[in-house]
This record gives C-alpha cells, structure tokens and sequence, in this order.
C-alpha cells in the first residue's frame, strides 16, 4: 500500500483594489488577487486595461489575525536558505520549498511574495529590502555583498550563523533583564492579596479585643484599608508608569539614553548588558567585515546592532575617527566602553590583517560570559525570591499574632 504524502496547503494570493480605463477610455474598477502589486498591474495591462490605482484590499475588521512574524522566524528562513544553496538547490526553488512548507501564514506569505518578486527581474536585495521590518539594513546590507560578489551561498550561511547568535545572546538577555521584574510582580500579588482578603479577616477579629493593637499592627492594618479602598489606582498606577516609560523610551532619545546608562549602572543586571552589547558589537563586525563590506560603512550597522544606546552612540562617533585615519583599536580604547582585552584583541587583528576573526573570537568569549553571568545570577535570584517573600510573609504574620500574644500575656 503506497504511503500517503502530506498535501501542502495551497497558497492563497492577497487580494488587490484597481481603478482603470479601458482602450475605450471608460473608467473601471473592481478586485484581483495577485501575488504583488506588480504583478496585478501587469496582469490588468494583458487584459487591456491602464491600471491608475492599485492597492491591497483592506483587511476586515473581524477577520481572523495572522501571526506574527519573530525574529527567530527570520533566523530558521536564513538557515534553511544556506543549507538548501550549499546543497545545490536553485534560490527560486528552495524559496518555493521554504515557503509552501512553512507553518506560519505570514512567513509563508512573505517568502512566496520575495520569490515572485525576484522571478519578476528583481534583485533579491531589493525584495528583501520592502520588508524592512524583518530584514534590516544589516540583512539586507550582506545579501547585497553576497549577489554583487557571487558569493551569496557563503554570505548567507554566514548570515544564517549571526542571526542564530545573536537571537540566541537576545534570549539571555532578556531572560536576565525578565528575571528579577517576574520576582517583584510576584512580590507585590503575594502583598497585594495578603492585603486585600487576608489581613481583613484578623482586622475583624480585632475589634472586639477592645485593646490598644502594636504600632506594626496598626500599619499594616492601614495600608490593607488601603490597598481595599484603592486598590484600582495602586495597579493602575503602577501599569500606567511602567506603559509611559516604554513609550518615552520609545519616542524620546534623551530618555532612552538615560534608562540605558542607568541599565549600565545596575549591579549584576548591566554587567550582562554591557558584555551583551559588546558581544553584539562583535560578532556584527566580524560578519560585515568577513562579508567585504568597508569598515566605515559596516560601523553604521554595528552602532544599530549593540542595543543599547550608549555603545550605539560611541560607535558612531569610533565610526566618525576611524574615518579621519585613526586604528579602530584607539578609537575603542578612546571611548572607555571597552575593557582592555577586546581593545587589545582589535589591535592584534589590525596588526595581522585578521580582525575578522579576531572579532569573532572577541563575540564567542562575551557571548559565553553573557551564559555564566546569566547563570550565576538565577542561582543568585532563588534564594533572592526566598529572602524577599520570607520576610514580608513573616512581617505580615508577625504583625498579626502580635496583639493575639499580647492578649495572652495579660490572661
């Protein structure tokens, strides 16, 4: 019995809105699927028709959300595409594959579009770069040194490499960065509850002692009459601050600049974050420079890269010295962000001719000290968590008990 293949769903194509004229010169409109937007023109072109106006239908209002598309998502795709070029496959025919056989909507949509617009005599750089979003400057930026190169099957098992690190160094970041903020949320429910349902039970039980209660009882009763009455605006609050200092990081870079030299500042937390970056440094460097592209021009990149915007701003001005003649070692070394061995790291490569590799060995060595660093700090956070919740757990319960053995003392 022949084994069954698993059929591969069928790729619907967007629908488009035109408005047009006719050879008659009558004015028409109506709806066309088609893969891009240039595609349906050409196509309303064959039917005799001078297309005006030609957008993406709109989506409704109540139709089902596609999934997004992550960054690790762009990372399997640079993958797969190396692997299936280094074997021999043709590019249009592993992004037929990629594509068709990918498991999110969105990824699949956007991989069939980038390979019908490069069969329509677009370069692949060029279809990369209408998808800004998920390709950035630096993607974008190699693939082009790959195509004018001819080395493109290279370029991308290189890129496929960074992109693997450098989503991978993100994930510990953000797994140190999310680490000690879960501990206080989870601080503040336990607090919060203790404050809204238990401690009002004992206030109850209180009353009737007709006795003066200890101070720490009286506080604690006060701030759970609190939390009772506000507890609305103690969690609105608290969500509103966290919400406005992500959009004023976001739309103001003097506050963003301050909260990532503060992040600097933070004991254990901006030791990570200072070798994330120069691990992201790094490794951006080692793959522009392995992949041709100039020194100078590669640094602009690398300053988007570091992901933090101290280091994004010194690069640019290491970028703005190296441009004038200066080693990029002293222009490290002149923005005391470095420690002494990348910087020495560096100089050896510029002496050798070698700072590509030099380069990448400095991202393996910060790229492991990001993994211990944040290793040693969960180990630090549990007994951390054990600490925090232990003592306001026992300050609560001693405030509680306190006018009970108070009450039995007199008796």
């Amino acid at each position: 019995m022949a084994q069954a293949t698993k059929a591969i769903k069928p790729q619907v194509d967007p629908m488009f809105q035109w408005q047009g004229t006719n050879k008659q010169g009558r004015r028409l409109k109506g709806e066309q699927s088609g893969t891009t937007l240039n595609a349906v023109k050409a196509d309303l072109r064959r039917q005799g028709i001078t297309p005006i106006k030609v957008k993406k239908k709109p989506k409704d209002l109540f139709s089902p959300r596609k999934p997004a598309i992550k960054p690790a998502d762009i990372a399997v795709f640079s993958r797969m595409l190396a692997t299936m070029m280094s074997s021999g496959v043709p590019l249009m025919q592993s992004m037929q594959i990629i594509g068709e056989g990918h498991e999110n909507a969105s990824m699949q949509e956007m991989i069939l579009s980038i390979k019908a617009d490069v069969e329509s005599g677009t370069s692949l750089t060029e279809s990369l770069a209408k998808f800004p979003h998920h390709f950035d400057d630096l993607y974008v930026s190699l693939v082009n040194a790959g195509e004018q190169s001819g080395t493109l099957e290279s370029l991308l098992h290189e890129i496929a490499i960074y992109k693997e690190k450098t989503e991978a160094l993100k994930a510990k970041i953000k797994k140190a960065m999310v680490y000690p903020a879960s501990i206080l949320v989870v601080a503040f429910v336990v607090t919060a509850i203790l404050m809204i349902f238990v401690i009002p039970q004992f206030e109850a039980l209180f009353t009737g002692f007709g006795a003066d209660l200890p101070a720490l009882t009286k506080f604690v009763i006060t701030v759970s009459e609190v939390f009772q009455e506000k507890w609305w605006l103690i969690f609105g609050t608290i969500i509103a601050i966290v919400v406005g200092i992500m959009q004023a990081k976001k739309r103001s870079r003097k506050v963003q600049h301050f909260l990532d030299r503060l992040l600097l500042k933070i004991p254990v937390i901006g030791i990570v974050i200072e070798k994330g970056a120069i691990a992201r440094f790094a490794r951006t460097f080692s793959t522009m420079f392995k992949a041709g592209v100039p020194m100078v021009e590669a640094m602009v990149s690398v300053a988007g890269a570091t992901g933090n915007i101290v280091f994004s701003e010194a690069t640019l001005i290491m970028r703005d010295d190296v441009a004038t003649g200066t080693q990029l070692n002293v222009a490290m070394r002149s923005s005391e962000l470095f420690p002494n061995m990348p910087v020495q790291m560096v100089a050896i490569g510029e002496e050798s001719g070698a700072l590509d590799s030099m380069l990448a060995k400095v991202a393996d060595f910060y790229e492991a000290e990001v993994d211990d660093a944040v290793d040693n700090m969960t180990a630090l956070m549990e007994p951390m968590i054990m600490v925090i919740l232990g003592g306001l757990i026992g300050t609560l319960v001693i405030a509680m008990y306190l006018p009970i053995f108070k009450m039995g003392a007199v008796v």
